[in-house]
């Protein structure tokens, strides 16, 4: 059954990001909710005994694609919220298989500054054309998402496994569409990110398929 699922995430991705490259916003409204609906029902067909924070974290992230469909600011912050939620839960998931006193801190500290240096030069490049109430929200939210990003390198770390790898992939990709996802929306210039909503989306469904996938991986 899980790969039937499987099956229907490939088909609604492959018909959202086609929707996508064309721009086409009404077209991807009809799939977008269905995309982390057939993830979760992939994942709960596909792992022996389903952690209730990774179905939590799944579920949040499908409840935020939905809470993002409608246009203005105060749905963009409830979406925003909802995957705020998403990466608390993506960390309590990687902190599980973490051994805090066999860290390599001088991985994780140069990394760690990469990410929310990253966040900082997002937020600043935004800053001229996004409205001021918003810029503190996104801020936060970029360093939830780089914190979930820390995380899973240091679950990496720990369990140097292809499971783990895939993980920190994902969340990589997902960081990624989250700092996609900010320019197309709030940069001046529109044209910036390739094919705009196609590469937010891209990087975004891989990103959860591919942590979803690895954590399949370590419970094996």
């Amino acid at each position: 059954m899980q790969y039937l699922f499987l099956i229907l995430l490939s088909v609604a991705t492959v018909w959202h990001l086609w929707d996508s490259f064309w721009d086409d916003s009404k077209k991807r409204r009809r799939t977008k909710p269905l995309l982390l609906l057939f993830l979760l029902l992939y994942y709960l067909f596909a792992a022996e005994s389903p952690s209730a924070l990774l179905i939590a974290a799944l579920a949040t992230s499908w409840l935020g694609d939905v809470l993002l469909m409608p246009k203005g600011n105060r749905w963009f912050v409830m979406g925003g919220i909802s995957f705020m939620f998403t990466h608390f839960l993506f960390i309590a998931v990687y902190a599980r298989q973490v051994d805090f006193h066999h860290i390599l801190w001088a991985a994780v500290i140069p990394a760690a500054l990469v990410y929310y240096g990253i966040s900082a030069w997002i937020i600043r490049s935004l800053t001229p054309s996004t409205p001021k109430m918003m810029l503190v929200p996104m801020y936060v939210y970029l360093l939830c998402n780089s914190t979930m990003n820390v995380f899973a390198l240091m679950q990496l770390l720990c369990d140097r496994s292809w499971g783990a790898a895939v993980a920190y992939a994902g969340a990589v990709l997902f960081f990624v569409s989250d700092c996609t996802l900010f320019l197309v929306r709030y940069h001046k210039n529109k044209n910036l990110v390739f094919r705009r909503h196609f590469t937010v989306m891209l990087t975004y469904v891989l990103g959860e398929l591919l942590i979803t996938q690895g954590m399949l991986m370590l419970a094996r």
